[in-house]
């Protein structure tokens, strides 16, 4: 991926805030806050801030933007285009400076504040008390709800670091299937600490989550639990990996089956049909189709052999490995894809007696109709 410089990225922020002002101003909202911290992690204030985590973001409607970090070493480093006031200078206490720093906002005279939907009724009450004049608005249907939707559509910089994230997990699919053939990987955990090392190695932050790898007694569960052990892996019968990689914030998220032989009939059953799923829906997978179309598609491949899928077809990727939208043939009529979403398309089957089959791969919404952008697949051997 080609960095981007500081001037570039300076103009991607501001426009994403400035959808965020305009939002403010339309519905009278005179400021919001973001609370990225332990128990009530927000996306938001890196989309906005750059700034990875662990921090207050503080908006006004008419363009002001004060980020409040913990660390205000890596604040100084990663954020972009906002004010930045170390937390200790309120004690470290976020009710302290959401305060102070709306009484700096405070020119035009005290309005409404949105907090977080995810605010304990306990703490809602403390900025009630503690923002004396403010209308605190703390809800569903909120700018909050404007904001998840908002990111759901990625610009340029978003997909760039998506791709990158999807090409450097393909890089190490391909590692894995080398090592699978080679004899290198037997063991559940050989594969997940494989996955930790090379995605660090590749200028990763991290995985987008606790792999998931189950050897052919475990691959049954949808999640399995724990996540890797020491058992054996990729051996005779259907193994899962699931696994996705961060790249500057941003993760992919990815399936692949290992079906070594001998299989019996039962099992070549769930594989075609776990694969004629994935090919039936990803045509539907289209700018303004209607998200249901796909979930209902692939349901219908399962039904007809009597299967039911447990779990959605997909879900969006972004900041979080789940976000919006849910992609199933159950959700409303009326959500549709949209151009610049990035999805994921993972139709799965699992039997406690065979294993389980899942294949998973990320797709950009574009506006000419879909790019695949993982190359995730089913690994015989």
């Amino acid at each position: 991926m080609t960095p981007y410089s500081k001037d570039q990225l300076k103009k991607i922020y501001a426009s994403r805030k400035e959808k965020l002002f305009a939002y403010m101003r339309e519905h009278a909202i005179g400021a919001t806050v973001f609370e990225d911290t332990e128990g009530r992690r927000n996306p938001a204030v890196r989309y906005y801030s750059g700034h990875p985590s662990d921090a207050l973001l503080i908006v006004s409607a008419d363009g002001q933007t004060v980020l409040v970090p913990w660390d205000v070493n890596l604040a100084n480093e990663r954020a972009i285009d906002c004010k930045i006031i170390p937390s200790e200078k309120y004690e470290r206490n976020n009710l302290k400076a959401v305060k102070a720093v709306l009484h700096d906002f405070d020119s035009a005279g005290k309005q409404s504040v949105e907090i977080p939907p995810e605010t304990p009724y306990p703490l809602f009450l403390k900025y009630v008390d503690a923002l004396d004049g403010w209308d605190v608005r703390c809800r569903e249907k909120s700018l909050h709800d404007f904001v998840v939707e908002e990111r759901a559509c990625k610009d340029e910089y978003e997909i760039a670091c998506t791709k990158e994230a999807a090409r450097i997990g393909d890089l190490i699919i391909d590692q894995i299937e080398d090592g699978i053939r080679s004899g290198a990987l037997q063991r559940e955990s050989d594969v997940a600490l494989l996955i930790e090392k090379e995605c660090r190695k590749h200028g990763c932050e991290r995985t987008g989550f606790d792999t998931l790898a189950a050897g052919p007694d475990r691959s049954w569960a949808i999640h399995a639990f724990p996540g890797y052990t020491a058992a054996p892996w990729a051996t005779a019968g259907l193994s899962i990996l699931d696994f996705g990689v961060v790249y500057e914030g941003y993760t992919s998220d990815t399936t692949v089956t290992v079906a070594r032989a001998p299989l019996s009939e039962a099992q070549e059953k769930l594989l075609a049909l776990v694969e004629k799923a994935a090919e039936t829906a990803l045509p539907l997978y289209q700018a303004e189709s209607p998200i249901r179309l796909a979930g209902k598609a692939a349901e219908n491949v399962f039904a007809k052999a009597k299967r039911v899928m447990p779990h959605t077809l997909g879900h969006g990727i972004g900041l979080e490995i789940h976000e919006y939208p849910r992609i199933s043939g159950k959700i409303d009529e009326e959500k549709v894809f949209k151009s610049g979403m990035i999805v994921t398309l993972e139709p799965g089957l699992y039997d406690p007696k065979l294993g389980g089959v899942r294949l998973e791969n990320d797709v950009l919404i574009t506006e000419k109709g879909n790019e695949v952008i993982t190359h995730s697949r089913i690994i015989r051997c």
